[in-house]
């Protein structure tokens, strides 16, 4: 079992930063890709950072500019610049393990409980 826990959250006027943090429980044996994702209310839940196969970052078009993502093995943080009212949402992490040694009952994808992020005009 492998959890992952966020934290960082928080109510913020407009303009203001916050950087969430994410920590997934540590197994030496598997590759760590780090996500984060988000959900607003009533609405579904979506992308909003990542990495792809050659470890470049990528980012959803609303937060290209101002969200900056990192990861140091099952440890990650985004950091959120110029929040903006419509930035408002759940904020959840997901640790995909993998890797040729990883065991085949680790390998998956695990998600946080989330963390919310309130931003007021």
């Amino acid at each position: 079992q492998v959890n992952v826990v966020e934290s960082g959250g928080g109510s913020v006027q407009k303009g203001a930063s916050l950087t969430l943090s994410c920590e997934a429980s540590k197994n030496s044996a598997c590759r760590y890709d780090m996500s984060w994702y988000r959900q607003a209310p009533g609405k579904e839940r979506e992308f909003v950072s990542g990495f792809n196969r050659f470890r470049n970052p990528t980012y959803a078009d609303s937060v290209k500019g101002r969200f900056t993502i990192s990861q140091d093995e099952g440890t990650s943080l985004l950091r959120m610049n110029s929040l903006k009212p419509e930035d408002t949402a759940m904020y959840f992490c997901k640790a995909t393990l993998g890797g040729s040694v990883c065991p085949d009952w680790v390998e998956g994808d695990y998600w946080g409980q989330g963390t919310q992020v309130t931003v007021s005009s």
